[in-house]
């Protein structure tokens, strides 16, 4: 047996696996541990940027939300300001039909005094016309005298 070559084969084989195993588990150890550092640094560097994802997406939202806000406020703004916009305009244009309203009675109202004025001028006219023709045509010097007392008798009622 301490002649057969396959026996020293095997013994060298087991003394060459005891010299070279602890330095090759060392080895396959700082490897595996060097491996596990690396992978716990990804590890880490992804929670990392997961938190700041988190963060930027928690900013975003507030930012959303106080953007929704204001922009609430100000369509709320807008549509009380088309509303109060809208009542003075309604104001304006009832301020302005009753102004052009009262400016056409009023045109009203002249004319109608211009038009009573005409006719009692003309019905003067008229009257004085007529009043000539009859006194001219059938009134003697006893009538004319009789006529004019009684215009002067009834002076102070007319001018009361």
């Amino acid at each position: 047996m301490l002649s057969d070559p396959k026996f020293w084969v095997g013994v060298s084989f087991v003394l060459f696996v005891i010299v070279a195993w602890k330095p090759l588990v060392m080895r396959l150890a700082k490897a595996l541990d060097a491996r596990g550092e690396k992978i716990r640094a990804e590890i880490e560097e992804a929670r990392r940027l997961r938190a700041e994802a988190e963060a930027m997406l928690k900013r975003a939202e507030a930012a959303r939300a106080e953007a929704e806000a204001e922009a609430a406020a100000l369509l709320m703004h807008a549509k009380d300001e088309a509303t109060r916009i809208g009542e003075q305009a309604r104001a304006d244009l009832d301020a302005a039909l009753k102004r052009r309203e009262r400016m056409a009675l009023d045109r009203i109202a002249a004319a109608e005094v211009e038009a009573s004025a005409a006719v009692r001028a003309a019905a003067a006219d008229v009257a004085v016309a007529a009043a000539r023709d009859l006194i001219a045509k059938g009134l003697t010097q006893d009538g004319h005298a009789a006529l004019v007392d009684a215009a002067i008798a009834d002076i102070p009622q007319k001018l009361h």
